[in-house]
């Protein structure tokens, strides 16, 4: 095993129902430290261009659209195989087929509006954490 980083965000359904103390509590129960935190209202360009790998899906403007709606926590991890300890801990993307105790499966309201978005593989965390973050915010 070994120290990892990954990306996270908490996404505008969850900021707007005041859960973003109850996911960073998930986070840090599973042995994540939260090194970068900041609360941001993303313009269209910036949700496009994170977002830009699904520009030919046709669920893409309707993401765009949900992740402008409202603000969002964009957040680094660090722990023992962040990656995976995130990806476990968030739940499946459809919170119901979510694990119990998950983020999904406790705080998701639907397949789209379902939390949190976390990194995939260690090149998409780096490229994540970049897109948001200077090295002199991560404090870890």
């Amino acid at each position: 095993m070994a120290i990892q980083r990954t990306f996270s965000i908490i996404k505008p359904d969850a900021t707007k129902r005041n859960l973003t103390g109850k996911v960073n509590a998930k986070i840090e129960e599973v042995g994540l430290r939260i090194i970068a935190q900041k609360r941001i209202q993303l313009s269209e360009d910036q949700a496009k261009g994170f977002y830009a790998v699904h520009a030919e899906r046709p669920f893409y403007n309707d993401l765009v659209a949900f992740m402008i709606s409202g603000p969002v926590v964009v957040q680094v991890l660090e722990g023992e195989d962040a990656i995976l300890a995130y990806r476990t801990v968030m739940g499946a993307t459809n919170p119901a087929e979510a694990d119990a105790g998950t983020i999904r499966a406790e705080f998701a309201e639907s397949i789209d509006a379902n939390t949190v978005h976390g990194s995939d593989a260690t090149d998409t965390a780096a490229e994540e954490i970049k897109f948001f973050f200077t090295d002199a915010e991560i404090v870890g």
